[in-house]
């Protein structure tokens, strides 16, 4: 059975090479089929590439092991990683957005017909990889994942917004030249709103806000099968990388000696790391029963 680590980073690796590939696909169908939004859509994807390559150097980094320097392990460096991601959607949304303005003021032909099928495969393969990276973010917990999945979702809205535009154009002709351009315009605003999602959920780790309720929940359904423990109070959960710090307040009975508590408190520990894997460590304050 694969580690979150190995499906994480092999998930990075899909992604970089379909990138690259829609990327080449979509440059060469823009620019002999005449479609702007398709060449702003494959410079987007270019984009995503370089984005991708970051993503996977941040979930090495991030599941490097505790050093000295390192106590809590490097998995900060992944939601700095998810920022870089989100500063690459921007830019990205900036030049579409800037060449699509360019292009509306510049006269030109209307795209061929064969782009629609190719941005229509675009569209159904940019959903899939979206789901598919998005469903691995949430097995590994990973951020920088989930911010690479909306990548994905964001192309294939790109893609649907250029669909759109270009069918317009064909159809309409004359005179619709440009509906393209605007679509690729709109898209780039979709874009931006993609980014505030990705870019919150990473501040709030970076900020250890207080986002893990669930997890709280499971951690004291497990401490009350654990015989000695009486209650938990402060349930506190960090998120680092791929994996979580807890802090835990353990109530047990205070006639007890302190070695009793102490094998107490190792029980608890040794279950929720064996019941809840994605746990790297818990610290457990005992406190006796008033």
């Amino acid at each position: 059975m694969k580690s979150s680590k190995q499906k994480a980073v092999h998930t990075a690796y899909l992604s970089i090479f379909g990138n690259a590939l829609l990327a080449l696909v979509k440059g060469i169908a823009g620019l002999f089929g005449n479609s702007y939004a398709l060449i702003a859509d494959a410079i987007e994807s270019t984009t995503d590439v370089f984005s991708s390559a970051l993503v996977l150097f941040g979930l090495k980094y991030a599941t490097k092991p505790a050093d000295d320097n390192h106590p809590y392990g490097h998995g900060r460096a992944e939601p700095l990683v998810t920022f870089a991601v989100v500063g690459f959607l921007v830019i990205s949304a900036t030049i579409i957005a800037y060449v699509s303005i360019q292009h509306i003021l510049t006269p030109h032909k209307i795209p061929e017909k064969y782009t629609l099928l190719v941005l229509g495969t675009i569209v159904i393969i940019k959903e899939l990889f979206y789901r598919f990276v998005s469903k691995k973010s949430k097995e590994t917990n990973s951020t920088s994942l989930e911010a690479d999945a909306w990548h994905h979702r964001s192309d294939a809205i790109t893609s649907l917004m250029a669909f759109i535009g270009i069918s317009i154009a064909i159809y309409m002709g004359k005179g619709y030249e440009s509906a393209d351009d605007w679509a690729a315009l709109l898209a780039s605003g979709f874009i931006i709103y993609n980014a505030y999602l990705i870019f919150r959920p990473a501040l709030g780790e970076i900020m250890d806000e207080h986002l893990y309720d669930d997890l709280v929940l499971k951690i004291r359904d497990i401490a009350k099968n654990v015989k000695g423990v009486i209650d938990t109070e402060k349930c506190h959960v960090r998120k680092t990388g791929l994996v979580y710090h807890v802090d835990l307040h353990l109530t047990v009975d205070g006639k007890i000696t302190v070695a009793e508590g102490h094998q107490i408190a190792h029980r608890l520990k040794n279950e929720l790391k064996h019941l809840l894997p994605e746990i790297s460590d818990v610290l457990i304050h005992v406190e006796p029963d008033q």
